[in-house]
């Protein structure tokens, strides 16, 4: 009965949804209008994302020959045409990477960095923090790009593919375009009084002065001749080069449009800011769950850390047997935990004491577990725990309320013949970053600045989490892969949603490891998100149902969110074969592609 529960939330929030498993890749050509599938299974490498023509362009790559990694860039290069609003080399991300000839995991931090004159007062005018409104659309919001310097990093170490041949599917689309989708046409529509600040902006992507229409072609030309000369010239052109001298110009001389009256606020971005950036190599963080070794990515994103400690929360109570209820509350209780330790103790490692270890300690968890009564709910803010001293049921330190992160961002999913495995989010923050467009380039600027604290979160206590010179500021990305107690691949995903990033690919864990839903179904559940806050979201096919009543008999309270994250994963299936998922419904569904249905 309690996995019938599920199953049919999951039903009523993808009624609509049509799902295909045997869907393998189209032929090599331009794949422009490809149908979108959420799940596939077959052999020889499987590719997820939330677009068609971006997962098509890493199948290309996996039937040419390349690897995983090859295929991950290839797959976030046609990203950054057909998502735009949301990933592109004017924002940065983290990189996951399975190896499966040692069987271990690696990770690029490809965060963007302050500029080196940044201080704790970026966003600080006249005395008061600036409006979030006001910094994100401004030079001030804009960090260090890293997605170039993360590509060719991993490419070098990892892959097989120069950058050059594996640009190649994202030049061909931006060139002979796309096909604009409602998803697309909305974005669009929801940035448009801020695309009407910036004429570069507004040119490109309200073009003929207006919204694009759903099923028109939309091309980008600057884009593909971005694209052509960083395979040409490698990244630095970007990083020591014209590419660069653009965005330097454009971050500190905001070009806005004087007659729209927005203040565009300059940043401080120089060239030596991009010469001096590199994508840093870093251990995992690890957990140990149900036996199971679970990898994500640490410091400077807070994602491996926080969704490890409430796994580790979690491990003590048996989630397979408890009701849809208790499930769901504890679910909500250990995020609301690990949400409190997060603000209080995560930041930039290169400049904050990070107790990363102490965190996923299973000791520090229990210390915190103790708090979770069956009857009874936490209040948010609630305190952080010392995990370098652990006290059991302890909340006596000064609670710091969660910091906003934009909600947007994207993420892929590869895994290629040889057993290698991707798991990569990359984001330009909010939807439609910064709102600048590099003039003649084709790409927005991110504005992940404003992921740092404003202002200290709580005066009485250091916050880890302001700006700084170079510092990276605190992610919430997840991108995670979980291995067997032989050290093969299980399944790997990760999301987008800012904040509720953590919680997303928390449930989706344990929908997935726990409650045994097949992978595309644990993606597509009903999702809950508690940060910290004093109501939990709900996704509407929760927030709609009768669990909602009986959580709130315990003492929760909700609110409504139309939708949480749109994750991807692939799961490892017996005899070489492969499962890609994705979104059935979210951000207009997913799309989840093999090399071969057959072997």
């Amino acid at each position: 009965m309690r996995r019938r529960v599920t199953r049919k939330l999951a039903v009523l929030a993808v009624s609509a949804a049509v799902m295909s498993v045997g869907a393998a890749a189209p032929p090599a050509a331009r794949s422009a209008g490809v149908q979108k599938v959420p799940v596939a299974v077959g052999y020889g490498g499987a590719v997820a994302s939330v677009d068609a023509d971006a997962t098509a362009a890493g199948i290309e790559v996996l039937r040419k020959g390349g690897n995983a990694v090859d295929a991950a860039v290839a797959t976030a290069a046609a990203l950054g045409v057909t998502e735009p609003y949301s990933s592109g080399i004017g924002g940065g991300g983290y990189f996951v990477y399975y190896d499966a000839k040692s069987r271990t995991v690696h990770t690029i931090d490809g965060r963007e960095t302050a500029p080196l004159t940044a201080d704790s007062q970026l966003f600080v005018e006249n005395g008061k923090p600036l409006a979030f409104a006001d910094a994100v659309s401004s030079g001030l919001s804009v960090g260090t790009p890293g997605t170039a310097a993360t590509w060719q990093t991993a490419l070098e170490k990892w892959g097989t593919r120069r950058l050059g041949t594996v640009l190649k599917p994202a030049e061909r689309i931006a060139r002979d375009g796309f096909t604009v989708d409602s998803t697309f046409r909305q974005q669009t529509a929801d940035n448009e009084k801020r695309f009407r600040y910036f004429p570069d902006t507004a040119k490109l992507f309200l073009p003929g002065g207006g919204l694009p229409a759903v099923g028109s072609t939309f091309k980008n030309p600057a884009l593909a001749r971005t694209y052509q000369e960083l395979g040409r010239e490698g990244i630095s052109a970007l990083y020591h080069g014209d590419i660069g001298e653009d965005i330097v110009k454009t971050v500190d001389k905001p070009p806005v449009d004087p007659a729209s009256g927005w203040n565009a606020r300059p940043g401080k971005l120089s060239a030596k800011d991009l010469a001096v950036y590199g994508a840093k190599f870093q251990a995992p963080t690890k957990t140990s769950y149900r036996g199971l070794g679970v990898y994500s990515i640490a410091p400077s994103s807070s994602g491996g850390t926080t969704v490890g400690e409430a796994l580790n929360i979690l491990e003590r109570t048996d989630l397979s047997k408890a009701s849809e209820v208790q499930y769901l509350h504890h679910f909500i209780e250990a995020g609301r935990i690990a949400f409190a330790d997060r603000g209080r103790w995560v930041g930039d490692p290169a400049y904050e004491d990070v107790p990363t270890r102490q965190l996923l300690s299973q000791r520090f968890a229990d210390s915190r577990a103790c708090l979770i009564k069956d009857d009874a709910v936490l209040t948010s803010p609630l305190a952080p725990g010392d995990p370098r001293h652990p006290q059991p049921c302890s909340s006596a330190g000064k609670a710091a309320p969660t910091t906003y992160e934009g909600d947007n961002t994207t993420h892929l999913t590869v895994a290629d013949r040889w057993g290698n495995v991707v798991s990569y989010t990359l984001t330009i923050e909010q939807t439609g970053g910064s709102a600048m467009t590099v003039p003649g380039r084709g790409f927005l600027l991110n504005n992940e600045l404003t992921d740092f604290s404003f202002t200290p979160a709580n005066p009485a206590v250091h916050d880890p989490n302001l700006p700084g010179p170079s510092k990276r500021p605190r992610s919430s990305i997840s991108p995670t892969i979980v291995l067997d107690r032989q050290g093969r691949p299980v399944v790997a995903l990760g999301s987008p949603g800012g904040a509720t990033i953590i919680t997303t690919v928390l449930q989706t864990l344990t929908e997935f490891l726990d409650r045994h839903l097949p992978l595309v179904d644990a993606i597509a559940a009903p999702r809950a998100s508690q940060r910290n806050a004093a109501r939990t979201e709900l996704e509407p096919a929760l927030y709609n149902s009768v669990l909602r009543t009986q959580l709130e008999a315990i003492g929760h309270s909700f609110t409504l969110n139309p939708e949480i994250g749109a994750a991807t994963g692939v799961q490892r299936l017996p005899g070489g074969k492969w499962l890609a998922a994705a979104e059935k419904v979210r951000r207009g569904g997913g799309s989840a592609m093999v090399v071969d249905p057959a072997p």
